[in-house]
């Protein structure tokens, strides 16, 4: 039988439980605030962090990477701002050096990484490092899905907030509802607005002499088009696709990403040096030809600019340039027959030709000249999987040179030892120091 005594301790003891339980939940939710600083999460308040907060941005870094330490002060400094928006940013950090189970769940190989969640699902963030660039690239991403602009200054302070990262839907005269199912669809990828009111100096400034009509901008490249219609879903859908991207598109770490969702062949042109006036002339003569050819998309890229890429398809400074192909986006590539290069004179004719020879067919296949061996592998699995590749294969070895007949012990021995000695040696190439970013 129970003592009155132990009858009264159970309660204290459930008691004290229940105010230690609370005191812990009541200091992680106190570190989980939007305040404007750097929030420091590890596993035990991660998933916490991502949901509390809809929209949260979290660099991965380690302690030793000099990159890391360089991004750090620009994150600092524009968690403020972003916590200050109608639409709070958080911003927060992991130590994934320390943290592995947390770098391996989001598939962290390289420092610094940096995931923007929303509302719980991540992102890969593509975008600037500087402190009040990064402000103007989140921004978006807490934006009405379509703006209501109501005036010329209405209309302005929408482009100019809007920055030049993205894409910029203007609908002239036309109802939120037609653009706001593919505002939804394209919201991290573009802006998206109409104006109820506007000038004639506005349809003078975009250019459009009618309405309804739909203005796509790009002010980095300073190119727009216009769309008159039909305002049905497949036109309309077409239009917003085709004009996510410029008609020409300079390839370049970045932009190269642009292009890995992209599903339409890629007229590629390698020039020598993008800056040079031949090269800018060529541009323009391959930005007409991307209008009327609006089921592809052309790009080029300058053997000075980006030698490494520009070798993949077999061009470099002694081979004919400029030279055009036609690219998947992935391994394969096409040359057409008797135009694989462009003379000094008439490109434009030349470049008509080159089309019309890839419509009909007279094109060679190609395969691009792949990354070495341990690019593939760093690409394909990453740097955690090096390591244990290379631990299985010094392992392999020990185990062959223990199981070699008697009479060879010793030299078997000494196999085993120079292969442990070349394990070391192999592995030391792979320090974390060799990992930046």
């Amino acid at each position: 039988m129970a003592s009155p005594i132990s009858d009264m301790r159970l309660p204290i003891i459930l008691l004290l439980l229940f105010s230690i339980l609370k005191v812990g939940v009541r200091s992680t939710a106190s570190e989980l605030k939007a305040d404007g600083k750097v929030l420091e999460l590890d596993e035990s308040n991660f998933d916490s962090a991502i949901s509390s907060f809809d929209y949260i941005l979290v660099d991965f870094y380690a302690p030793w990477c000099g990159h890391c330490k360089r991004l750090s002060p620009q994150l600092d400094e524009a968690a403020p701002v972003l916590a200050g928006l109608k639409e709070p940013i958080v911003i927060a950090k992991v130590n994934a050096d320390k943290f592995t189970r947390l770098a391996s769940k989001y598939d962290i190989d390289g420092y610094p990484t940096l995931k923007f969640f929303m509302h719980g699902v991540s992102m890969e963030y593509s975008g600037p490092r500087k402190a009040d660039l990064i402000v103007q690239y989140l921004k978006k991403f807490v934006a009405p899905d379509v703006s209501i602009l109501s005036s010329d200054s209405a209309i302005n302070d929408f482009v100019e907030a809007a920055g030049t990262f993205f894409p910029i839907y203007i609908g002239f005269g036309l109802n939120e509802t037609v653009v706001s199912n593919l505002a939804v669809k394209y919201k991290k990828k573009a802006w998206f607005s109409v104006a109820k009111d506007f000038s004639d100096d506005a349809m003078v400034l975009y250019d459009f002499d009618k309405v309804p009509s739909l203005v796509a901008l790009h002010p980095s490249y300073k190119q727009q088009s216009v769309f008159y219609g039909p305002f049905e879903d497949t036109f309309l859908g077409d239009f917003i696709k085709q004009n996510l991207l410029p008609l020409v598109v300079p390839l370049n770490h970045d932009t190269l990403k642009l292009l890995k969702d992209e599903e339409r062949k890629i007229v590629l042109t390698i020039i020598a040096d993008e800056n040079e006036d031949q090269s800018q002339n060529l541009i323009k003569l391959l930005r007409a030809a991307a209008s009327a050819n609006r089921d592809l998309v052309f790009s080029y890229v300058g053997v000075k600019q980006w030698e490494d890429f520009a070798d993949k398809f077999e061009a470099n400074e002694k081979s004919k340039l400029p030279k055009v192909i036609v690219w998947n986006g992935d391994v394969e590539y096409l040359s057409v027959v008797g135009v694989e290069s462009l003379d000094n004179e008439d490109q434009g004719s030349q470049i008509s030709r080159f089309l019309e020879g890839y419509r009909e067919g007279r094109t060679e296949r190609k395969t691009v000249k792949g990354p070495s061996f341990m690019d593939f592998i760093h690409s394909l699995i990453g740097i955690r999987s090096v390591y244990i590749i290379v631990f299985i294969v010094a392992i392999m070895m020990l185990i062959q040179s223990i199981g070699k007949e008697d009479e060879s012990v010793r030299d078997g021995s000494r196999d085993a030892v120079d292969g442990a000695e070349s394990f070391g040696a192999e592995s030391s190439r792979y320090r974390p120091e060799k990992k930046e970013d």
